[in-house]
């Protein structure tokens, strides 16, 4: 096992009513920075019960912010809260919102091209402090410190991370998730599977608690997933996709093993260039990566293909096959669409697709560094 030291401060208040418990973990006389997306909070009635919530409070609203959240929007809102002066950002929504909130943070009080907080990793002092309620599981943004920005300008999206950005509480209400499109959930299912594959199809360094861990959270995915496509308002299917969705990315499990990501840096490109959804893109390469990379992860593709898909007959290259298909047929039954033909996407796009690559230094990827533009091309062209 790989050395590690790993904290979580976030707060996480788990299941019905718990948005009542906000208020109690806000700064002495708050200035609340209300942070929310297209509003569809407003039509599931989230957007009343926040209000009813920060009653009493100071708040400034700020709405719009999109799925895959663009830098241009962000930086409206980073004016909006240095003029208003608020002291605290609560991010109501999914990932994107989240997301956007801890740039936001790190930009208010950023002397500088705030843009190179994403393109050149610059350091950036006295963020704002924030809160999330999650409305749609998927990412696990609400219990990191991670954050994705998109900009449309340069046709890039661009990851950036900081434990000071990790928000202090996140409100985890599974019935908040009950009015989600089919497409969100099955789009945040996906996302939660193959975060937990990235850190765990790797190599084997020992480090079996964390290989259980990693297939206890695929195995309840791949249970609940279609539930909660056919039981939309089913409490406990719903509390067990938030919460497997959360654990996923919460730092747990990628705790002193070797992780991977190189499925999210090629993904990138695709919604970064088409506008994909980001767990589409997730369900186009991972599959094709996979083969391609089936020699330096065989050991745990096999391990995969036993433990969670109960694959163990037939030769190694068989059981291979077989386990590639099983995810491939996991993100179907998911009805999300896996290959770059599925979404009009000709396969000539490629060349443009590792152009951004190459552009934005993705050229070294995978747990050995060894995806290089070359096999990029060879996993996008497979997935064609």
């Amino acid at each position: 096992m790989l050395n590690f030291t790993y904290k979580n401060q976030t707060e996480i208040l788990f299941g019905k009513g718990q948005l009542s418990e906000v208020p109690a973990r806000l700064p002495k006389e708050a200035k609340v920075l209300f942070l929310y997306g297209g509003g569809s909070i407003k039509q599931n009635g989230v957007y009343e019960q926040v209000v009813t919530a920060l009653e009493g409070i100071e708040v400034v609203e700020f709405a719009g912010v999109e799925p895959n959240p663009e830098f241009e929007t962000l930086m409206k809102a980073v004016r909006v809260a240095r003029e208003t002066e608020v002291n605290f950002i609560l991010a109501v929504g999914g990932g994107s919102v989240i997301d956007g909130a801890k740039f936001i943070a790190a930009a208010v009080n950023f002397d500088g091209d705030t843009w190179d907080i994403l393109t050149k990793g610059a350091s950036f002092e006295n963020p704002l402090p924030v809160g999330a309620v999650l409305t749609l599981p998927a990412t696990g943004s609400e219990s990191n410190g991670n954050s994705v920005v998109t900009r449309k300008e340069t046709a890039q999206k661009l990851p950036f991370s900081s434990e000071s950005l990790q928000p202090q509480f996140a409100v985890l209400d599974p019935e908040f998730t009950y009015s989600l499109p089919a497409r969100q959930i099955s789009n945040g299912v996906v996302d939660a599977f193959v975060h937990v594959i990235e850190q765990y199809l790797t190599y084997p360094v020992n480090a079996p608690l964390q290989d259980r861990f990693a297939e206890g959270i695929l195995q309840t995915l791949i249970e609940v997933g279609p539930l909660a496509l056919d039981h939309p308002t089913d409490y406990d299917v719903r509390a067990n996709v938030m919460w497997s969705a959360t654990m996923a990315l919460n730092g747990l499990i990628g705790k002193g093993v070797p992780q991977d990501w190189s499925t999210h840096m090629i993904g990138h490109e695709l919604t970064a260039l088409h506008g994909l959804d980001h767990a589409v893109t997730l369900a186009i390469v991972l599959p094709a990566l996979m083969y391609v990379q089936r020699d330096q992860k065989k050991v745990k593709i096999l391990q995969l293909g036993e433990r969670v898909f109960g694959i163990d007959n037939g030769s190694e290259d068989e059981r291979i096959d077989l386990t590639i298909k099983a995810v491939q047929d996991f993100f179907e039954s998911m009805q999300v669409a896996t290959r770059l033909s599925d979404h009009s996407i000709a396969e000539s796009s490629i060349d443009n697709i590792v152009a951004n690559l190459e552009r934005n230094g993705m050229t070294a990827l995978g747990e050995h560094g060894d995806i290089d533009l070359d096999k990029a091309r060879q996993i996008l062209t497979l997935a064609a």
